[in-house]
């Protein structure tokens, strides 16, 4: 059994990996939540601050916000327990932080614990590495009116699998209203739709002479990403330190 600390318990995420883990008994148990306005209802504790904490746990899951990030890095290398870091949304100098906190201990992350959308990924990816400089690159995201980051997390992943195909650094373009000027090769572009109650879309086109090709992923409920959270939970409690990422887990 993997018994697990979740920060952000109170949020829509939270309770939904809390609904998951309870509906496998066997394999999970949440043994602490993070929120910082507390909570009642849980059928565990719940803490405003990670220091707060006095229950043994094997990981800490974490579907909360990016500010939170330096006590939890902190409280993993105190506590010598692996991360699995599924908030999106990191600046460059969290994610260096991350990076460094992985040399003393696991830490999994992921813009997105989706098996359906890593496959997206590989499939954007190899698509580039076949098509090439000929096809233009463009990814449209879509999520509910609450997110609060844009571009998503999942999209940057997106991107950054194709740049890396494409074995050259591309710009990635957020917005075009300003530019008077014919689209570069070396871009790609990125658009942000929030609305309603969309719980994740992503497309991914490939533009080039006389053909187009799409590749698209379309999250029906928050489950999907409250079982793969709970499955790199697993995954990363019996690891040596270093930073995984879903690729890992689906090897």
């Amino acid at each position: 059994m993997t018994k697990i600390i979740l920060s952000g318990c109170g949020g829509s995420m939270g309770r939904t990996v809390t609904a998951c883990a309870a509906a496998h008994p066997e394999d999970y148990e949440i043994v602490a939540g993070i929120d910082v306005k507390g909570g009642e209802g849980f059928t565990y504790p719940v803490f405003s601050h990670p220091r707060e904490i006095d229950r043994e746990a094997d990981v800490l899951v974490d579907f909360s916000n990016s500010s939170l990030l330096p006590s939890l890095l902190e409280f993993g290398k105190q506590r010598k327990i692996p991360l699995v870091l599924c908030t999106t949304g990191y600046s460059p100098e969290q994610t260096t932080a991350i990076r460094e906190t992985s040399e003393s201990i696991p830490v999994f992350t992921s813009g997105n614990m989706s098996i359906g959308v890593n496959l997206l990924i590989e499939l954007a990816k190899q698509a580039a590495k076949v098509l090439g400089s000929d096809f233009d690159v463009e990814i449209v995201e879509m999520h509910h009116n609450r997110k609060l980051d844009a571009p998503s997390g999942t999209a940057l992943m997106i991107a950054d699998g194709i740049s890396e195909a494409l074995g050259e650094k591309m710009r990635y373009v957020y917005d075009r209203h300003s530019r008077r000027q014919p689209r570069e090769k070396t871009e790609i572009g990125i658009q942000s739709l929030r609305g309603g109650t969309v719980v994740g879309e992503h497309k991914v086109v490939f533009a080039g002479p006389q053909e187009v090709v799409t590749i698209s992923h379309s999250a029906q409920s928050r489950e999907i990403f409250a079982t793969g959270a709970l499955h790199a939970a697993e995954f990363i409690q019996s690891r040596q330190p270093g930073l995984y990422r879903m690729s890992d887990l689906l090897k």
